[in-house]
């Protein structure tokens, strides 16, 4: 392989490990979804939602885009329109770098879910 191909395989291996990480988010009493998908014109959204007994969403996810030559990675947790974690966004000219980004930033997420769950359900009762 070449090195953009490389770099393209790269890029598959890093959006299933966090689509993986996220997807094994679990908790006994909320319901929960996997999702990931594209985001025009050259990005991807990865993460699982959560629905909570009293109907809101709460979202675990994390992005990658190439835009302006740069690529970039975010992550967040979200309730509604509430941030409950906002990771900054991170712009870095190197794919390998970005690619750190996004699993750095996946286990991030991921390590919040249980915490961030647990708060929003004490707060219903």
């Amino acid at each position: 392989m070449d090195s953009e191909s490389l770099a393209a395989a790269g890029l598959l291996a890093a959006l299933s490990r966090a689509a993986g990480v996220l997807a094994e988010l679990h908790h006994p009493f909320v319901r929960s979804a996997p999702f990931s998908y594209f985001v025009p014109p050259a990005g991807a959204r990865v993460g699982t939602v959560f629905t909570l007994p009293d109907g809101r969403e709460v979202c675990f996810a994390v992005s990658i885009a190439a835009a302006g030559g740069l690529f970039q990675v975010e992550g967040s947790v979200t309730a509604e329109d509430e941030v409950l974690l906002g990771l900054p966004r991170e712009s870095m000219p190197g794919i390998h770098d970005g690619l750190q980004v996004l699993d750095d930033y996946a286990g991030e997420v991921a390590a919040a879910a249980g915490r961030l769950i647990d708060q929003l359900l004490d707060a219903i009762v």
